[in-house]
């Protein structure tokens, strides 16, 4: 069990400002899952949070929108299932890397879309499409981290010092703020917009870094062996 718990921690590399504390919260929590819930159930839990969150939505543009702070549940409820999906199958000795990985990226594909539906349903006229553009948004920023793993070998959820969870800190802080300051949402949502088209086009400018680098050694490779070859038959 040791050693599962130090996988935990050492899986993926992490850059986020609250790693630290999250690592820790996920290497105790991991121990507390009663065993009849499995991996895959604490995916369906997390994308059950995205639910709740893209219905804070919807009740809050026909009921009121104090029903937006049901979102705040909602984002404790996916951190929860998604953190400890993965981590669960580490820790009972039942890892499916690739498994665990494809089901990983289309749930949380699947929970963005889901938010940002609930965004234009809440949100009015041409500000709807501050809803669109974080979907598309963020899925750049999946996308990034994708290719980044296909082509450093190492997968990072990062961009940065920004992770999933002060993501999810980030919007509760920002819906938080339309329940008590209507109509804030809109310019909000807009500010987060440009910040996260900011952290793609510098961590793409980084993976395109990285993939130039890693032409660079392949050739050099490829160079030398040629040169052994042409030796060897001179």
């Amino acid at each position: 069990m040791a050693k599962s718990l130090r996988l935990i921690a050492t899986d993926r590399q992490r850059t986020n400002i609250l790693r630290e504390w999250e690592q820790k919260s996920i290497a105790y929590l991991v121990q507390k899952i009663p065993s009849w819930i499995s991996s895959d159930g604490l995916t369906a839990i997390g994308l059950f949070g995205n639910l709740m969150v893209a219905s804070s939505f919807v009740l809050g543009a026909y009921f009121g929108r104090y029903w937006l702070l049901l979102s705040l549940l909602g984002f404790i409820i996916n951190w929860f299932g998604d953190s400890l999906d993965g981590r669960l199958a580490y820790y009972r000795n039942k890892p499916r890397k690739w498994y665990g990985f494809s089901l990983d990226v289309t749930v949380d594909w699947i929970g963005t879309i889901l938010i940002g539906l609930g965004f234009t349903i809440f949100v009015p006229g041409l500000w709807k499409y501050a809803g669109f553009m974080f979907v598309v948004l963020y899925g750049w920023e999946m996308i990034t981290a994708q290719l980044r793993y296909k082509i450093g070998g190492q997968y990072s959820i990062d961009s940065g010092i920004f992770g999933p969870t002060e993501v999810r800190l980030l919007l509760g802080t920002i819906i938080t703020i339309e329940v008590f300051v209507p109509g804030s949402l809109k310019f909000l949502a807009t500010a987060a917009c440009l910040f996260l088209l900011v952290s793609n086009l510098v961590e793409s400018r980084r993976l395109l870094r990285l993939a130039d680098e890693q032409d660079k050694a392949a050739r050099a490779l490829k160079e030398k062996e040629h040169e052994s070859l042409r030796k060897e038959n001179a």
